[in-house]
């Protein structure tokens, strides 16, 4: 979860042609899966893409993430670049502990990642909607990535491939504890 504290601060609304005066307000953000839901069912479009988003849509996402109640729009309008850089930095966390090896060839998919289809990978995986649907993005899809791999046949390995993978392990952990040998 992600506390945001949005300065007070005159805004000009061009629709009204008035003058909005907007007072400090913390608001509270989770980026989820329902949080996605959300936004892909305003616009109609999938989140979880490379296609660049308009600032209205942006700013809408915001308001999707919103989790405490009785934001008054203007709030949302008063989002500052540096706020975006704190969403955007929060949005990029892997808010886990788990890696995952970088797998030679295939590729990834080039079917959208929509928020039904993270829904489907769940219940295929008996991944359940509560509470995992309020985690952090990042986390519920390394958990479903680890069931994926955990539900696949054991692929073997070539001694040579052992061999270069348990002495590259170990060059890793003599750097981390600073030994060589």
């Amino acid at each position: 979860m992600l506390y945001l504290t949005i300065s007070s601060g005159e805004l000009f609304d061009e629709r009204t042609s008035e003058f909005i005066t907007t007072k400090e307000r913390i608001i509270k953000l989770e980026h989820s899966l329902i949080s996605i839901s959300k936004w892909e069912s305003k616009w109609h479009e999938t989140f979880l893409s490379n296609k660049q988003k308009t600032s209205e849509q942006v700013r809408d996402y915001v308001r999707c993430m919103t989790i405490n109640g009785n934001v008054e729009p203007e709030v949302y309008l008063a989002i500052s670049d540096a706020n975006i850089n704190t969403i955007n930095a929060y949005i990029q966390d892997p808010m886990s502990a788990t890696w995952f090896e970088k797998e030679t060839g295939g590729g990834s998919s080039s079917e959208p990642m929509t928020s039904e289809l993270i829904y489907y990978w769940m219940t295929a995986f008996t991944i359940p909607f509560d509470p995992c649907e309020t985690w952090h993005l990042n986390r519920l899809l390394n958990l479903i990535k680890i069931a994926n791999i955990k539900n696949q046949p054991k692929k073997k390995r070539s001694a040579k491939e052992l061999a270069s993978r348990y002495s590259a392990i170990n060059e890793a952990r003599k750097k981390q504890w600073g030994t060589t040998g």
